[in-house]
C-alpha cells in the first residue's frame, strides 16, 4: 500500500511535491507539541532560531520529496541537480586512496548517493527501518545501479572497510546518533551529543581522504545544488576529539543553509546502555 502511495505522489512535478511538503511540515508542528519542542529547542540552542519559520516548511519538504527521490526514474531525479565543485571529488578519484563521502541530515540528503552512484560505485551505510512496512520501500528505493547498501552492524562495517581498501568510495550519516560503543560524547552547536567515531577509524585505517557534500534545496521545487567541500578539520589525539572535529565540520556546512538541517531530529539523545555526558563535560563545553 505504501509504496503503491509513492509511485503514485512520483509522478508529481517536484514543485507540487514541495508544496504539499510546505504544508505538511506546517501541519505537523502545530500538531504535535513533541515535534515542536525539540524542533525548537534545538534549532534556538543552535542560534538560528530565526529561521523558524522556514525550517517548519522545509521539513515537510523534507518528507513529501521521497517519493520523487525513491520512486522516479534515476534520469528524471538527476536532472534535477546541479554538481558544484565536483573537481574535489575528482582530486580524490585520481589519489585512487578511497574516498569517504560524509552527508549530515542537511537538505535533501537522499539525494546525494544517487547523483555519487551516477558517476562512480558507492556503499553507504545503512540502518534498516523501525517500521517492517517501510523495509522494503526504503531498501528498494536506495539499491539502485552502482549504489550498494552495508548494514549498520559489524558486517556492514566490514564491507565499508574491505571497499576502502580496493580505492572505493562510501558514504556515512555523521551525525547520526550511534549505538552503544560505537560513538563517544563530543560538542555539537555547544552541547554533547553522542557522535558515531566510524568515520575517523575508516580514515585512520585506510587514508581515505574524507569529503563532505550536501544538497541544498532549491525555493519553490527548482531542483537541488549538490556541493562537495573538503575536509579541512585535523583528526588525532582522542576518539573525542576527532568526533568533535566532525561536528564542527558539520556545523560549517548546516551554516550555508540552516533552515534545511533536520532540526526536529533527537540529536542529543542518550543511547540504550550509554551513560550520560557528565556534569564536569557539560560545564567545559
Amino acid at each position: 500500500m505504501l509504496v503503491t502511495l509513492f509511485r503514485i505522489l512520483a509522478k508529481l512535478p517536484l514543485p507540487v511535491l514541495h508544496a504539499l511538503g510546505a504544508a505538511l511540515g506546517w501541519l505537523v508542528y502545530l500538531a504535535s507539541p513533541s515535534y515542536r519542542s525539540r524542533l525548537k529547542g534545538n534549532l534556538n540552542h543552535a542560534g538560528y532560531g530565526r529561521h523558524l519559520t522556514a525550517t517548519i516548511a522545509e521539513s515537510g519538504k523534507n518528507i513529501l520529496e521521497l517519493p520523487f527521490i525513491w520512486c522516479a526514474p534515476p534520469e528524471r531525479v538527476l536532472k534535477t541537480t546541479t554538481i558544484k565543485n565536483w573537481n574535489v571529488v575528482q582530486a580524490a578519484l585520481d589519489a585512487q586512496r578511497g574516498i569517504i563521502f560524509l552527508t549530515p541530515h542537511l537538505g535533501c540528503f537522499e539525494i546525494t548517493a544517487q547523483v555519487l552512484a551516477a558517476k562512480m560505485p558507492l556503499t553507504v551505510l545503512y540502518r534498516p527501518p523501525r517500521k517492517k512496512a517501510l523495509k522494503p520501500l526504503m531498501e528498494g528505493a536506495r539499491a539502485r545501479h552502482n549504489l550498494s547498501l552495508a548494514p549498520a552492524n559489524l558486517s556492514g562495517v566490514r564491507t565499508l572497510l574491505k571497499v576502502v581498501k580496493k580505492n572505493g568510495s562510501i558514504g556515512l550519516l555523521p551525525d547520526q546518533v550511534p549505538q552503544h560503543g560505537e560513538g563517544v560524547w563530543a560538542n555539537f552547536f555547544g552541547k554533547p551529543a553522542y557522535t558515531m567515531t566510524l568515520s575517523a577509524k575508516l580514515h585512520q585505517m585506510t587514508g581515505a581522504p574524507i569529503l563532505l557534500t550536501y544538497a541544498e534545496r532549491l525555493p519553490r521545487g527548482r531542483g537541488y545544488v549538490i556541493r562537495f567541500v573538503p575536509f579541512e578539520q585535523t583528526l588525532e589525539d582522542s576518539a573525542e576529539q576527532q568526533a568533535g572535529a566532525i561536528n564542527a565540520a558539520m556545523e560549517q556546512l548546516i551554516a550555508h543553509c540552516p533552515a534545511q538541517y533536520f532540526w526536529s531530529y533527537h540529536r542529543y539523545k542518550t543511547p540504550p546502555g550509554v551513560a550520560a555526558p557528565s556534569a564536569d563535560k557539560d560545564a567545559s563545553a
